[in-house]
């Protein structure tokens, strides 16, 4: 028999992409930091089992997501986070910083005003990050995500699909993203075109994973491919450049946003040839219609010498629900499965 168990969580959605925070019922994860936590939860079958149990249907699903609450490398942080999804455990996640800032004053985790500007500092596996939550009223607004410096990795690099030859450029902003034009494989980023959009983003991410574009020049644990963005360009607004894309990650999950860390890379490309200014604005839809806004400052030079921008993405989240999740130990299901 499989031993019983019982989670608490609180549910929200950033621009349509769930996010679940755990607020009981977990082990204690060990770990001097957070990237070391991660790699501790990647490792235990103990706290694996609550990933499968909260992602997996029939209480999540196949492009469910969520975070661990941890403890902070230090006092300099408000609090850690390790990401989690289907497939395992990601090293950025742009969206769940937003809603984890709107969670952290809601809550009363961080003080905050009832109006003005609160900044809540999150660690997490690659390395420190802020959401500057925005208050009228006592009501949040919206969030601002202030992502780690990041860079171009690889521009035009050649990729033979099922859909013919392509050229992809790589980025990094807290996980490595691929991206490419959706037109030049034959698609546009619509509800319609969803299953053929995974299946190409599934392909390119696994024929660069193993590559040296790939590899991360300081740390091992940010290595691999975590998604490939197919992009649509449309007509630019006044502030600035306008696309609409969607981000393929994991092994086949679509993000329903924009993608906060992917919206991250696309700023670093942006930036990098001249289409995004600093003083603009990037208008970036999800395949739901959803929009981040993003922009950037200059960050200071990456540790193998590459010029990184720090972007910084707007959005907002909402809340959807508390759940006491509970896993009866006669349950011939256990924590669940994935048909996808």
């Amino acid at each position: 028999m499989t031993p019983s168990l019982s989670v608490r969580t609180v549910d929200y959605h950033t621009a349509g992409e769930p996010f679940r925070i755990i607020l009981d019922g977990m082990p204690a994860i060990p770990g001097e930091t957070v990237g070391a936590r991660r790699v501790f939860a990647q490792r235990s079958e103990e706290i694996d089992r609550y990933r499968r149990l909260l992602c997996n249907e029939p209480r999540g699903h196949a492009d469910m997501y969520g975070g661990f609450i941890v403890p902070p490398d230090d006092d300099g942080a408000d609090l850690g986070v390790l990401f989690w999804h289907k497939d395992g455990f990601s090293t950025a996640c742009g969206h769940g910083t937003i809603a984890l800032g709107v969670w952290a004053v809601d809550s009363g985790l961080v003080d905050a005003a009832d109006d003005g500007v609160t900044t809540v500092t999150v660690d997490v596996p690659s390395g420190r990050v802020a959401a500057r939550v925005e208050r009228v009223g006592g009501r949040t607004t919206r969030v601002t995500f202030r992502n780690v410096p990041s860079y171009v990795i690889a521009r035009g690099v050649p990729v033979s699909t099922s859909r013919g030859d392509v050229l992809v450029d790589l980025s990094y902003s807290g996980a490595i993203y691929a991206s490419l034009r959706a037109s030049d494989v034959g698609l546009a980023v619509t509800p319609e075109n969803y299953t053929d959009l995974i299946a190409i983003g599934r392909e390119v991410k696994w024929l660069l994973n193993d590559s040296d574009h790939a590899r991360h020049p300081a740390d091992e644990r940010l290595s691999g491919v975590y998604g490939t963005i197919l992009f649509d360009e449309l007509t630019a607004t006044a502030s600035g450049p306008h696309q609409r894309n969607v981000t393929v990650f994991a092994d086949g999950e679509v993000d329903r946003s924009p993608c906060g860390s992917g919206t991250g890379a696309r700023v670093a490309l942006l930036a990098d040839d001249g289409t995004l200014r600093a003083e603009q604005t990037l208008r970036h839809e999800s395949i739901v219609g959803t929009v981040f806004e993003a922009g950037f400052e200059p960050g200071p030079l990456a540790e193998h010498g590459a010029a990184t921008v720090i972007p910084e993405v707007t959005g907002s989240a909402h809340k959807t629900g508390e759940h006491l999740f509970v896993l009866d130990g006669d349950d011939e299901l256990g924590t669940g499965f994935v048909l996808r």
